[in-house]
């Protein structure tokens, strides 16, 4: 069926052009004139009930009149006539539709009405849907240039091995010309707009058996059907075909409404983040990483989660060094210095500084030198990757400058170059040798880190659930905690008849409201602490009962919450929740009642091993204190981390916990444990 799919989708035999105008210059006329232009070697039938030829071609009235069934049809009409019109393609038998109209999801209850129509048609026919929405489909080696894209209007389109999905339909023409300007060429490009029935997965999944394509560029604008584009991922991968991805969504305004701190604090966008990072798919940030990073990610390697990557720089001119050291920082990541063994063998032939870059002056102009710089570097085997500065040589002497970077990069070594000067002969040589090239220090940071923060795709079952759920008491999810063998606070719960309690556990003590109604228990003064004695455990909850009434947000709150105080060196949070696209996540951050304030944070699909709980932990900042930070003193985190990797696993403990949450926990000195100290879930109703 894939491989039906593919032929029908990117090498079809003939197609259909439903709705196609007489007039080049509208939309609807475009993709007669590209597919003419590109040479296409199928049959085109143009299909305008309203005149017999359409630009000097025969036009025919409808399908029917066809002397054979299209492989593809590209429905180019207005909303209502494309649903009569896929109707009509499922009718006769095409294979493969594309839908140029848009109003359907994205334009309110109408619009979903009509939406639905489509699905109903594919679902009860069988055919196949690009779209709707979508602005075409183009396979550059077959001449297939089924789009209404301005840009494929140009000649000598650039063809190569990268095939481009997009949920932008415009994203496709930027991305063909800016690719264009660089050198880089695309075997194919498609606009997979609303998604109704072939998903950007299903779509770049039926291009794997084609070995004309080596590398993927996804332009993403959400993670919607993100088991399909999981199950890509993992099929590229052992095909060794890297996948590289641009996603929006990084300035959300606005986290997702939810009870916990971690509603907050895990935005789409996180969550996106860790999915593609675990799918192998590297995410950069930068448009010209974006055009530029696919030579370096058939170089870099896959590290482990907890591995930092090893980077060299060697330049010739220090300023362009420092750039890209500046840029790498501002990724979070570090240039390592040579070993004396390095710096030996490099200054045995030119005369260097023992410093974190390698900087061979006006001397690294020479090919000789910087060949033998670059050499000694690869062969050492303290870098996981290797980057070349070159100054203004690049722009004056290009083959002088670029020779030995292009000599020292075969067989794939990890080697790639900053040309700083404006230099577009050098990174020609560059492109043509597929030698990673930047033009920007920033490009070049983003196209670095998104290549090591990928990890070696691993298959997972997205679990996705019902989102309605109800809240459960401190105490019930307590319960929980201890069936996951979490640590947590011994807790008593008063009744309010109760007289002087008798506690297992010593003064000073915490009381809080129990209540399943009411999350965030000190926002209405529903929390005391350090307590002293039995008589004013009994007064703190009277006190505390009376002031959840005032605050009229729960009926009846009669019980209240005991617990010893803990102390610690620090507090953290952990949570999880299911996502709707993707499944179940785990949080950790810095602990407290204002963490969703500072997003300092690591996310994770889960559930995680403790290698992914360490590596979380390594993200966040407000942990540094915990790590002997001027003195302080240090925490216990891998027993942090080994919660981490008990609270990811609370979908194979009770599969009906939606929303969960500690905080805080307690960072015991190190070697002494961690403790939860509150707790938080929320439950999908049973059946």
């Amino acid at each position: 069926m894939q491989s039906e799919l593919a032929r029908a989708l990117l090498r079809p035999k003939s197609v259909a052009l439903i709705g196609a105008s007489d007039d080049v210059g509208k939309t609807t006329g475009r993709p007669l004139r590209y597919l003419r232009a590109a040479g296409y070697k199928g049959a085109i039938y143009p299909i305008n009930p309203r005149r017999p030829e359409v630009q000097g071609e025969r036009a025919w009235p409808s399908l029917g009149a066809l002397p054979e069934t299209p492989d593809h049809a590209f429905i180019l009409t207005g909303t209502e006539a494309a649903i009569e019109a896929l109707e009509d393609c499922a009718t006769h038998g095409v294979k493969v539709a594309t839908m140029l109209a848009s109003g359907f999801s994205e334009a309110g209850v109408a619009g979903a009405k009509r939406e639905r129509r489509v699905r109903d048609i594919v679902e009860k026919t069988g055919i196949r849907l690009v779209g709707p929405s979508s602005l075409g489909v183009v396979n550059l080696h077959e001449g297939l240039t089924l789009t209404a894209n301005a840009a494929f209007a140009e000649s000598d389109l650039p063809r190569g091995s990268i095939f481009v999905a997009s949920h932008s339909g415009s994203m496709i023409g930027a991305l063909l010309s800016r690719g264009k300007a660089r050198g880089v060429g695309f075997a194919g490009l498609v606009s997979l707009g609303n998604e109704v029935d072939l998903s950007l997965g299903d779509l770049c999944a039926a291009t794997l058996e084609d070995d004309r394509i080596g590398s993927y560029m996804l332009f993403l604008e959400s993670t919607r059907h993100a088991e399909r584009l999981r199950e890509f991922a993992l099929d590229a991968h052992r095909a060794g075909r890297p996948v590289l991805a641009y996603k929006l969504g990084r300035s959300t305004e606005a986290a997702e409404l939810a009870t916990s701190h971690t509603g907050a604090l895990a935005g789409d966008d996180d969550i996106a983040d860790a999915f593609l990072r675990e799918c192998g798919i590297a995410r950069v940030e930068t448009l010209d990483g974006f055009i530029e990073s696919m030579p370096l990610l058939r170089r870099a390697p896959m590290l482990s989660p907890a591995a930092k990557p090893r980077i060299g720089v060697v330049t010739t001119t220090g300023g362009g060094a420092a750039m890209v050291v500046d840029q790498l920082g501002v990724c979070g990541l570090s240039v390592s210095a040579p070993s004396s063994k390095l710096a030996d063998a490099i200054g045995a032939f030119v005369p260097i500084e023992r410093a974190r870059v390698i900087d061979l002056t006006l001397a690294g102009t020479r090919a000789d030198v910087m060949k033998g710089a670059l050499a000694a570097m690869l062969q050492s085997g303290e870098y996981d990757l290797v980057v070349a500065v070159v100054g203004s040589s690049a722009r004056n002497h290009p083959e002088l400058a670029v020779a030995p970077i292009v000599e020292m990069a075969e067989d794939g070594k990890p080697l790639a170059a900053f040309i700083v000067p404006d230099a577009p002969a050098a990174l020609e040589m560059l492109a043509c040798h597929d030698v990673p090239g930047f033009r920007t220090p920033e490009s070049c940071a983003d196209a670095i880190r998104a290549a090591f923060a990928r990890e070696t795709p691993r298959a997972r079952e997205i679990q996705i659930r019902t989102t309605e759920s109800f809240a459960i008491d401190e105490q019930e999810a307590y319960a929980l905690c201890d069936r996951l063998g979490i640590p947590r606070a011994p807790t008593v719960v008063l009744a309010p008849d109760a007289r002087l309690p008798s506690i297992p556990f010593a003064y000073p003590v915490a009381a809080k409201v129990l209540s399943r109604d009411i999350a965030h228990k000190s926002d209405i003064g529903g929390v005391l602490l350090n307590i002293a004695d039995a008589q004013a455990l009994l007064a703190a909850a009277e006190q505390i009962r009376s002031r959840v009434a005032a605050a009229r947000l729960a009926p009846n709150v009669a019980h209240v919450l005991v617990q010893p105080m803990e102390k610690g060196v620090g507090e953290a949070l952990i949570g999880y929740r299911i996502d709707p696209q993707v499944g179940p996540v785990v949080i950790v951050a810095a602990g407290g009642t204002t963490t969703e304030i500072y997003k300092d944070r690591a996310l994770r699909l889960a559930p995680v091993t403790l290698d992914a709980a360490r590596a979380m932990i390594a993200e966040v900042k407000g942990f540094e204190t915990m790590r002997g930070f001027r003195g302080h003193e240090n925490g216990d985190l891998e027993a942090l981390a080994q919660a981490v990797v008990q609270f990811s696993m609370i979908s194979v403990v009770e599969p009906r916990v939606m929303e969960a949450e500690l905080n805080p926990v307690i960072v015991r000195r190190q070697g002494a444990g961690v403790v939860a100290v509150d707790a938080l879930m929320r439950l999908a109703p049973p059946g």
